[in-house]
């Protein structure tokens, strides 16, 4: 699909993002390319990361890639002095590495459950922290006049519960915690803007194989508002607008893109049969003797 941004409107800017090398981090890798960015992604797959840049070089995109784990600090201090040393410098952050898998509650060890929270919420502090040197205003590379932008993934599931997700249900809260402290507080002093994306259902994604069956897949844009699943590109227009000068008053904010689904349960009766039962009750109100508490039509 053809982006409603200019192509400039990332302009001269350096991206960093932690899983940009695959799925909605690997989409949003290349729309900051096609936008002006120069990117570098990290990962823990060599293989994965280089397919990746070759493919994001051959867009002519300035494009480098950097296996790191963001659960360990030293990783993340290296991929971000790394990045630098190539590039010059780092105005934009996203926080797309994550962990999931279904598993009940009572199924899930404490180390599964260590895990997700260590590379989604501890991964995310993490490289936020190792970043902010080069992300405050008057880092290097910078003026004192503006600082750079954090943005993190996170999710929906933890606005109620979900099934069988208790893991990244507090791993994705932990995350939106994060992006308001760190609004707050860096944005005061620093002047760095720190925001979230909560997706929803993704089409081809490793998570909408990996986590839903192929009976039900098939169906999961019945129950959304829009009647479809979202794509990759959806997301990345939301990072673009979040990460460039389009979004710049935006700050602790996390934007949920989802086609509405968060807001949504299934239907349990057919526009048709609601109508009629519609009709019934408005029948018996018209009809009901003056005074009549409703609870007794």
């Amino acid at each position: 699909m053809e982006s409603s941004f200019k192509a400039d409107i990332l302009k001269g800017k350096v991206a960093l993002l932690t899983g940009g090398g695959s799925g909605i981090g690997f989409e949003i890798s290349t729309q900051f390319g096609k936008h002006g960015a120069s990117v570098a992604v990290m990962g823990r797959r060599k293989s994965v990361l280089d397919s990746a840049v070759a493919t994001l070089q051959s867009l002519g995109i300035p494009a480098v890639g950097f296996v790191g784990d963001v659960r360990k600090q030293e990783d993340a201090k290296r991929v971000v002095e790394s990045t630098v040393k190539h590039f010059g410098r780092v105005d934009i952050l996203v926080n797309a590495a994550a962990g999931n898998f279904l598993v009940s509650a009572e199924d899930l060890s404490t180390n599964g459950f260590r895990t997700v929270m260590d590379i989604d919420s501890v991964g995310t502090f993490t490289m936020c922290r190792e970043a902010l040197p080069y992300l405050k205003k008057g880092g290097p590379g910078r003026d004192s006049s503006n600082g750079g932008t954090i943005l993190n993934i996170s999710a929906t599931l933890h606005y109620t519960a979900s099934w069988y997700q208790i893991h990244v249900s507090a791993a994705k809260a932990a995350v939106d915690a994060i992006t308001r402290n760190l609004a707050l507080e860096w944005g005061s002093e620093y002047d760095i803007r720190v925001n979230g994306i909560a997706p929803g259902p993704i089409a081809d994604t490793t998570g909408m194989s990996k986590l839903i069956p192929e009976e039900i897949n098939s169906k999961a844009g019945n129950n959304i508002p829009l009647f479809k699943l979202g794509e990759k590109w959806d997301i990345a227009m939301a990072a673009l607008y979040l990460s460039s000068d389009a979004g710049k008053y935006i700050n602790g904010t996390t934007l949920i893109v989802d086609g509405g689904l968060w807001l949504s349960q299934p239907r349990r009766l057919p526009k048709e049969a609601v109508k009629q039962l519609s009709r019934v009750v408005e029948k018996r109100v018209r009809n009901a003797p003056a005074g009549l508490p409703t609870s007794k039509l």
